[in-house]
């Protein structure tokens, strides 16, 4: 089969995408990216507990789930003067070869038997220090390669391959750890990155765009952070999706510690169950993920927040007792409604925000979303001693549509108040 005899055979959506040879490129890169961190999810625990001192694999596993993510944060505060005006290839390129080399040291001292609790930490936070940035390349590059009708789709794909990880990676790792060592599965990770640095170092590069107006520019010497700042008190419209964003990850995190609990102490079941639950979320993401570039004859807005909405409902059957089957198949119909979520929130940043600016944006979104999950999780425990796992879930689905509706009525507000002239 040929080449156009396959794109003919995509959704129309996506059909344009494969005309760009740059996208083209980029695409595998970024899945085999995705998957490596899919199968690092569950490695970076297995190694944490395999070379933790007696008694305290608890506490280097949390050390090194927090070191692989939270210093992205950091990263996107600290080194905003620096970055900012760096193209949006480069960013994706430093990250990925910092990933590359501080990843791939793992395995190598592993194996050489100088793997120290404390330097493992050491190498996974550092890995992680700009990866904000990256992400910020990552969709500002994106934007540059890709006219705006064709942007949706491209993140639609983008995400679909991040929840795609989430269901193979781990079982994928979870297969070979029986035949190596997980230090060899994070030295895989490490392996996808330096592919990606490379094919990202291949692309012809974005066509030119305009400078923008010289007030949307901060001076040299001005704090980057503070500028976009700034910019998006500039963008209520980019605030209130950041807004919005951040509450739904962060009412999320409950119910991500609810579930296990859920599954153990309501339904008396296994480890198997609760992988089915979050293999069919995940297929539901991917499904729904696709599906995104579908949407965009329809305002971006309005099914942003018809998608929090219904991933509230979907939890709600939860605290009324519904059996595992019943469930089961919400959560698949929560993860079908939640997947286009991530590519229209990127797509709504990508078209307001100035091209200038868009790394710095989305870098500052990518810190202040790291912050959100790890809140809510650290409020479900409280929840559930307090409450019960079951009813934990259904408050959080509760709360989620109470977010919707918030979000509707200030949006209704906000558009309000612009047709509105003021007097005087």
């Amino acid at each position: 089969m040929t080449a156009a005899q396959t794109t003919r055979l995509l959704p129309p959506a996506y059909r344009p995408l494969f005309a760009h040879a740059d996208f083209r490129r980029l695409l595998p890169a970024l899945a085999a990216s995705d998957l490596g961190d899919g199968m690092s999810v569950v490695a970076v625990a297995w190694l944490a507990i395999e070379i933790a001192p007696p008694g305290q694999s608890g506490m280097l596993l949390g050390a090194a789930l927090a070191a692989y993510a939270l210093p992205g944060a950091a990263g996107a505060l600290l080194f905003g003067r620096w970055l900012r005006r760096l193209p949006a290839g480069r960013l994706l390129v430093a990250d990925s070869r910092i990933r590359a080399v501080l990843l791939g040291c793992i395995p190598l001292a592993w194996v050489t038997g100088v793997l120290h609790p404390v330097l493992y930490v050491a190498l996974l936070a550092g890995s992680s220090v700009l990866h904000a940035w990256g992400n910020a390349g990552k969709y500002s590059l994106l934007a540059g390669i890709l006219p705006p009708d064709q942007r949706l789709a491209a993140n639609a794909l983008v995400s679909s391959s991040v929840s795609a990880s989430i269901v193979i990676g781990p079982a994928l790792a979870g297969f070979l750890a029986a035949v190596i060592s997980p230090a060899w599965l994070i030295g895989l990770d490490a392996l996808s990155f330096a592919v990606l640095a490379v094919q990202v170092g291949r692309l012809r590069g974005a066509p030119a765009k305009k400078e923008e107006p010289q007030e949307e520019v901060a001076p040299g010497g001005a704090d980057r952070s503070a500028a976009g700042l700034r910019l998006l008190r500039k963008q209520p419209e980019l605030l209130g999706v950041l807004t919005l964003t951040w509450f739904f990850n962060f009412l999320y995190g409950p119910a991500e510690v609810a579930l296990p609990l859920h599954v153990t102490d309501d339904l008396h079941a296994g480890a198997g169950l609760l992988g089915l639950y979050w293999a069919l979320f995940g297929a539901g993401a991917v499904l729904g993920g696709l599906a995104a570039g579908a949407l965009r004859r329809f305002p971006l807005w309005p099914v942003t927040l018809g998608i929090v909405a219904g991933w509230g409902l979907a939890l709600v059957p939860f605290g009324l007792g519904a059996s595992a089957p019943v469930t089961l198949a919400c959560f698949t119909l929560g993860g079908l409604i939640y997947g286009p979520f991530t590519a229209l929130s990127y797509t709504l940043f990508q078209e307001r925000t100035p091209a200038a600016w868009l790394t710095t944006v989305l870098a500052a979104r990518s810190a202040a979303l790291l912050t959100a999950g790890p809140v809510g999780t650290a409020l479900g425990g409280p929840l559930i001693a307090l409450l019960g796992p079951r009813q934990v879930l259904a408050a959080s689905g509760v709360a989620t549509v109470v977010l919707a509706v918030v979000g509707a009525a200030f949006r209704a507000w906000g558009k309000r108040r612009v047709r509105v002239p003021s007097s005087g």
